[in-house]
C-alpha cells in the first residue's frame, strides 16, 4: 500500500485507464497518417512520441469513467484533445522560434518553419474529425470554443509580452488561453460523453481551469527557481516573458526599479548581471513566494471543485493530481 501511495499520480492513473490508453495511442497512430504526404506522420510522430505524460487525454478518459461512461466515444474526444495540444506545441515552437522541446530538437529545427505551422493545422483538422466521429455535438462546440480561447491566448500574450504595463489579470487571461482552456474542455467533455448534468460538468470544467492556472503558474515560478530539468534558469526574463513574479514585482517597483523594469524588459537591453539583479528585486517584493502561494491556491480550488462528484478511486487521483502539479514548488 505504501508503494501506491508513494508512486506519482500520473503514473496510478495512467495505470487505471491502461486499456483506454491502449485505445487512444492507436487511434493517434491512426488518424496521425497521412496517404500523400510523408513528411506529416514523420512530423507528428517526432512530437507526440517524445515522452509526453498525455495529461490531457488522460483527463478526457477520467472525467468519463468517472462518471460512469462504459462505451467508446471518450477515446476519440481524448485524442482529439491531444492532437489539438500537439498542434499548438508545433505552432508555439515557430512562434517562439525554440530549439528544445521535451529534451529533443523541435520540429522546427529539424525540418522548417513551413511544416510545423502546417503539419499543425492539418492535426487540428484531424481533432476536428475526431469530435465528429462521436456525434455529440456539445462536445465538438466544447473544444471548439477551446480552440479559439487558446488562439486568442496565444495572440494575447504577444501582445504583452515586453509591456511592463501588463497587469494580472491579463497574465490570468493568457494563462487561461495557452494552458487552461484545454485542461477544462478536456474534462468537460469527458462528462458530456457520459450524460453528466450540468453541475457535474460544471464542476470537471472549475477542476480542469483550476489545475491549468495552477500548473501554468508552478511552470512560470520554476523559471526563476530552477526545474532540475536542464531548463536554462531565467528564461522567460531573457526572453521578457511577463509572467506572475515580474508582474507582481513591477508592480511594487520605485522609480529605479521601474526604470530597470522598462529596460530589461520593455525595451530588451539586457546586460552581464541583469538576471542576477531581477531575482533580488523579486526576492526584495517577495513576489517568488507569493506566486508559490498563489499557485497553491488554485491547486486547493481544483480539488475543492471535485467534492459532490461521485466517490470513486478516480476522483482521489484527480485530486492527488492537482496537489502533484504544484508540488515542484512546494
Amino acid at each position: 500500500m505504501r508503494d501506491e501511495i508513494a508512486r506519482q499520480p500520473l503514473e496510478r492513473l495512467a495505470d487505471h485507464l491502461r486499456e483506454d490508453l491502449a485505445g487512444v495511442d492507436a487511434l493517434i497512430r491512426e488518424r496521425m497518417s497521412s496517404d500523400h504526404a510523408p513528411r506529416i506522420p514523420q512530423v507528428t510522430a517526432h512530437l507526440i512520441e517524445a515522452g509526453g505524460k498525455r495529461l490531457r487525454p488522460m483527463l478526457t478518459l477520467a472525467a468519463a469513467r468517472l462518471m460512469g461512461y462504459e462505451g467508446a466515444n471518450h477515446l476519440h474526444l481524448a485524442a482529439a484533445v491531444e492532437f489539438i495540444h500537439t498542434a499548438t506545441l508545433l505552432h508555439d515552437d515557430v512562434v517562439d522560434g525554440s530549439q528544445k522541446r521535451r529534451g529533443r530538437p523541435t520540429a522546427n529545427l529539424l525540418w522548417d518553419n513551413k511544416s510545423s505551422v502546417l503539419v499543425g493545422d492539418y492535426l487540428f483538422a484531424r481533432s476536428f474529425q475526431l469530435m465528429t466521429d462521436t456525434g455529440e455535438m456539445r462536445a465538438l462546440r466544447i473544444l471548439a470554443d477551446a480552440s479559439a480561447t487558446i488562439s486568442e491566448g496565444e495572440v494575447l500574450q504577444l501582445t504583452a509580452a515586453t509591456d511592463i504595463a501588463t497587469d494580472e489579470e491579463i497574465y490570468i487571461k493568457v494563462v487561461r488561453g495557452k494552458t487552461a482552456a484545454l485542461f477544462a474542455a478536456a474534462c468537460e467533455v469527458g462528462g458530456v460523453v457520459a450524460g453528466a448534468d450540468a453541475a457535474a460538468l460544471r464542476a470537471l470544467g472549475n477542476y480542469g481551469d483550476a489545475m491549468g492556472i495552477a500548473f501554468q503558474i508552478a511552470d512560470d515560478l520554476l523559471d526563476f527557481w530552477g526545474d532540475g530539468t536542464g531548463k536554462n534558469k531565467g528564461d522567460d526574463f531573457r526572453d521578457r516573458k511577463l509572467t506572475l513574479p515580474l508582474i507582481r514585482a513591477i508592480a511594487k517597483a520605485d522609480a529605479d526599479e521601474r526604470a530597470f523594469w522598462e529596460r530589461t524588459i520593455g525595451k530588451g537591453r539586457q546586460e552581464a548581471g541583469d538576471l542576477d539583479a531581477a531575482l533580488a528585486l523579486m526576492e526584495r517584493h517577495d513576489t517568488l513566494e507569493e506566486t508559490r502561494i498563489t499557485a497553491l491556491d488554485w491547486s486547493a480550488r481544483a480539488k475543492a471543485a471535485l467534492v459532490g462528484l461521485p466517490e470513486d478511486p478516480i476522483r482521489d487521483m484527480l485530486s492527488d493530481i492537482a496537489d502533484f502539479v504544484v508540488a515542484r514548488i512546494n
